[in-house]
């Protein structure tokens, strides 16, 4: 072999070599986005509050469009654990009539009840409250992964020997029925029904996944996404396999070019 013949040679091996070899920060995996709805902070935070929380479908439509692959979900119970709904708040503030706790009100009956209400502000004007099943029917069609924050207010059924097992069957019913052809998660804020969930649905809790990875506290009207890039960059590089954000659309856009 000429000396020019081995050089062509040996540049051919070292190009392919440059190739496979990339910067890990080109080959990492992109993790998977759920998108959360952020709820103000502060003493008069109920006041603030613009019900921007995904618990409907045009929550998740939004959290689709805005590049979510997964979408979390807040899990209330109403009166004497009788319906699995999805609501974020204590309370009824936020809907429209008068102010009651979601577990002192009853799902269908009565004048006051919780199915006939409405969200009374923000961008959600408008929509009901979903049950369980069918939030999660929804979020199945739109392709995400379901995300279950059971609230810690639902604990007072959940514990109650007189309404326990029911209300856990309103919990756990529906996510036994699909888990076989959807992707669902759940956890709680609250140790004991973390604990209870450990021992119902051992194969469905969070762990580490869906890792939380913004850095500026949410607030109406919001503050600018862009103080959460430090956060975003140090919680990128440990190459998580999944986050969640308020900032679901800045996230997505910033995520760009990032990863694979």
């Amino acid at each position: 072999m000429t000396m020019k013949a081995a050089f062509s040679v040996s540049m051919t091996a070292l190009t392919a070599i440059a190739l496979v070899n990339v910067s890990p920060a080109a080959a990492a995996a992109c993790p998977l986005i759920f998108g959360h709805g952020g709820y103000p902070t502060g003493t008069n935070a109920w006041a603030k509050d613009q019900v921007r929380q995904p618990n409907h479908p045009r929550g998740v439509n939004d959290q689709k469009s805005w590049g979510a692959q997964g979408v979390e979900g807040d899990i209330q119970l109403t009166k004497q654990g009788t319906k699995a709904v999805m609501w974020h708040n204590t309370s009824t503030n936020g809907l429209t009539g008068g102010k009651q706790n979601i577990s002192d009100i009853w799902w269908t009956a009565g004048t006051d009840n919780l199915q006939d209400r409405r969200i009374a502000r923000g961008p959600y004007r408008g929509e009901r409250v979903y049950t369980l099943r069918e939030w999660l029917d929804h979020v199945k069609s739109r392709g995400l992964v379901a995300l279950l924050e059971i609230k810690p207010e639902a604990r007072s059924s959940l514990s109650d020997p007189a309404y326990a097992a029911r209300a856990w069957k309103e919990i756990s019913n529906p996510i036994k029925e699909r888990q076989g052809a959807q992707r669902i998660m759940v956890y709680s804020q609250d140790s004991w029904i973390q604990g209870e969930l450990a021992k119902r649905h051992p194969a469905l809790l969070k762990g580490s996944a869906a890792r939380w990875t913004d850095s500026v506290a949410w607030d109406e009207p919001p503050a600018a996404w862009a103080g959460n890039v430090r956060q975003w960059q140090a919680v990128l590089k440990q190459a998580p396999k999944s986050v969640m954000t308020n900032y679901t659309k800045e996230y997505r856009a910033w995520l760009s070019g990032k990863c694979t």
